[in-house]
């Protein structure tokens, strides 16, 4: 059998969170001086490391956490550090470093943009979730499988395509949007660390 009603709603939350349109910013600024090729690799390298992540997250997440004794908010404060120091990187237009990337073997399709960009904190905290609840429906499993596939065939389809959008804004535009995502990639951000330090302070001991 197949939930339709739980593949909706899985798909819907994990588009919300990874947010496919949101990332052609971030995208752009990181592969920003790189070459067609090399974008078009980075395109589908990126949600492919994602994709490993999230699936890993969703067999052994509970595991996972459980064995090191992490609790959820714990890994949401992790993420927003992370994620704050790209957004720093963005601010002050340090992005040169991931372009120099390619000489020195380092590869953006897997830090930052496969994380903590696309499974970040949000998205493996979801998929956990998720994969939960996946286990008391009938055809839940299917569903979840299909909804993250298809998220992450939208984040390739997302990427793919924004080299186009490259050509039309110029770098002149590159470099506005890059400002523009790293102030609201710095508020998601801080927003991940309130509402994990709310969850702790309304955790009784």
């Amino acid at each position: 059998m197949f939930d339709v009603q739980f593949f909706v709603e899985a798909f819907v939350t994990m588009f919300v969170i990874m947010d496919p349109p949101g990332i052609i910013p971030l995208f752009l600024a990181y592969t920003g001086g790189r070459t067609a090729r090399e974008r078009r690799r980075i395109a589908w390298q990126a949600p492919i490391v994602a994709f490993c992540l999230i699936v890993i997250f969703a067999v052994f997440g509970q595991a996972i956490l459980g064995y090191l004794h992490v609790e959820v908010a714990a890994m949401q404060i992790a993420g927003g550090l992370l994620l704050l120091l790209v957004a720093l990187q963005l601010l002050t237009g340090d992005t040169e470093p991931p372009a120099n990337a390619v000489r020195s073997n380092v590869n953006v399709a897997l830090v930052p943009l496969g994380t903590p960009l696309l499974a970040g904190p949000g998205a493996i905290v979801a998929t956990i979730v998720f994969a939960q609840q996946a286990e008391r429906k009938d055809g839940g499993i299917l569903a979840l499988a299909l909804a993250i596939a298809a998220v992450h065939l939208l984040l390739w389809v997302f990427m793919r395509f924004s080299v186009t959008v490259m050509r039309v804004i110029k770098e002149n535009g590159v470099e506005l949007v890059t400002r523009v995502s790293g102030l609201l990639l710095s508020a998601l951000a801080v927003q991940l660390i309130i509402t994990a330090i709310r969850t702790l302070l309304n955790t009784p001991t």
